[in-house]
């Protein structure tokens, strides 16, 4: 008697959205179609791959850090993508192009130089779409960063630094690495300072942010790293509005973009030590130095003024916007990015003190 009215209660009641589910000697097992599985997600608000959070960032008004500025000046959150970064967009941009082209394969090897960020992301996308990576990163940039990587899966190779810090040496030591071991290995190079792939999904940003803001932006401020941000950002909102200022953040102890001599500098993801070759003048209005003390001073502002916690590169981003909104004055909108969360920097001299 139980196990019949216990056979009759599953037949009955065991009905999800028109699909039987069923029991078998090991369990419950669903025979819904992929389709009818996609149109549950749909319903119930479920994201089926964490590669569909990448992108659709907020972006905030500062209230506070900003007040004397008289303009208005927006943060695009970053930090929201799936490793804290905005270098999720890049990664998967690169990824996927060379999957459509054939330069990447299944179960091929990627290979990257990366300050950590970009190493970060591209260890995450590669760690769902199951592909191998090799990382060539240094001790100039944060642990947390490089247990990120290796957390992910990636095998990580160090190149030590000379002052702890990040130079053109250090950038050249890091591609020869990474050269070396394409050359060893056969993989696919994603080659981020080379790579134009990565500019699709920075169009993207842009388009979001013009939504955002309902075309009411008079500049918009990004430090300069691959270049491929302030690149892709700036094509897609001048092509929108050609009278918007575009305007280059780069550290002062290392301001090559503005003919100066490079040196070392603590600003990790920009300030290559060289012009890159992503960088495209003719599109960008102005170019703000940026030391490092500045850039560490104003991210630990933002966390005490605002309650946002972001890294040094968007510590330098908010000193040449502000700068830029007290040019502009009252009225005036300017965007500016939060690159990324400043959980990844809790070990080194911006919090760790």
């Amino acid at each position: 008697m139980v196990n019949s009215t216990r056979r009759n209660w599953m037949k009955k009641g065991m009905l999800l959205s028109g699909s039987m589910i069923f029991a078998n000697s090991k369990g419950i097992s669903d025979t819904a179609t992929a389709q009818q599985r996609t149109a549950m997600n749909e319903k119930a608000k479920i994201t089926q791959s964490i590669l569909d959070r990448i992108g659709n960032t907020s972006l905030i008004e500062l209230n506070n850090i900003a007040a004397g500025s008289r303009a208005r000046i927006l943060l695009k959150m970053e930090a929201e993508n799936p490793t804290g970064s905005m270098k999720d967009r890049m990664a998967l941009a690169m990824i996927e192009a060379a999957e459509k082209d054939g330069r990447l394969k299944q179960g091929g090897r990627v290979i990257e130089y990366t300050g950590g960020s970009t190493g970060v992301a591209l260890a995450f996308i590669c760690s769902v779409k199951g592909y191998p990576i090799d990382i060539v990163s240094s001790d100039a940039f944060s642990d947390e960063k490089l247990n990120h990587m290796k957390a992910l899966g990636a095998n990580l190779t160090i190149i030590k630094s000379k002052f702890g810090g990040m130079d053109e040496a250090l950038t050249r030591d890091m591609i020869e690495a990474a050269r070396k071991i394409q050359e060893d290995n056969q993989g696919y190079w994603t080659d981020q300072l080379n790579n134009a792939d990565q500019l699709v999904n920075y169009h993207k940003m842009g388009e979001e942010i013009w939504r955002q803001t309902s075309g009411q932006i008079d500049a918009f401020v990004q430090g300069v790293g691959t270049g491929g941000s302030l690149r892709g950002n700036s094509e897609a909102l001048l092509k929108r509005n050609p009278n918007i200022q575009t305007i280059a953040v780069e550290p002062s102890e290392s301001a090559v973009l503005s003919g100066e001599e490079e040196s070392s500098h603590r600003i990790e993801g920009i300030g290559a030590g060289f012009v890159v070759p992503l960088w495209r003048p003719e599109i960008i209005s102005g170019i703000e130095k940026v030391s490092t003390r500045e850039a560490q001073d104003m991210a630990r502002h933002l966390a005490k003024e605002e309650g946002i916690f972001a890294g040094t590169s968007t510590g330098a981003n908010l000193v040449a916007a502000i700068k830029k909104a007290k040019e502009l004055g009252s009225g005036a909108t300017v965007v500016t990015l939060m690159v990324d969360t400043g959980m990844k920097y809790l070990s080194t001299e911006l919090y760790n003190s």
